[in-house]
């Protein structure tokens, strides 16, 4: 690039990274986990925690995050005892192919 064509510098703090924005929203361990797990369909509250070894709270927790964020939703059976179901809404579901690149990286590379 010549001299005169030198591009101003960008201030990261006034247009973040969309990748590091979607990672801060998505990227933690449990958060991953969770939506990684409900690909493949809806399953109770018991069978996530088996699932991903998350204890009961941190669970709790990153379901409740993901359901605000609107990538899970909740669906309750009033069995007795209650059941709950989570699974992915379309938000949570349009992260299946990205999943999928992922794993097919990490086979080829790690």
């Amino acid at each position: 690039m010549a001299n005169g064509d030198a591009q101003p510098a960008v201030d990261r703090d006034e247009e973040p990274c969309p990748v590091i924005e979607s990672l801060d929203e998505i990227g933690s361990r449990w958060r991953l986990a969770v939506l990684y797990d409900l690909q493949g369909g809806e399953k109770r509250f018991n069978e996530l925690k088996r699932s991903t070894n998350a204890n009961s709270r941190t669970l709790s927790r990153v379901l409740d995050d993901l359901q605000e964020t609107g990538y899970v939703s909740q669906r309750c059976e009033a069995d007795t005892p209650i059941a709950t179901y989570y699974s992915l809404t379309d938000k949570g579901r349009s992260l299946c192919p990205i999943f999928d690149e992922i794993k097919a990286w990490s086979d080829e590379w790690l």
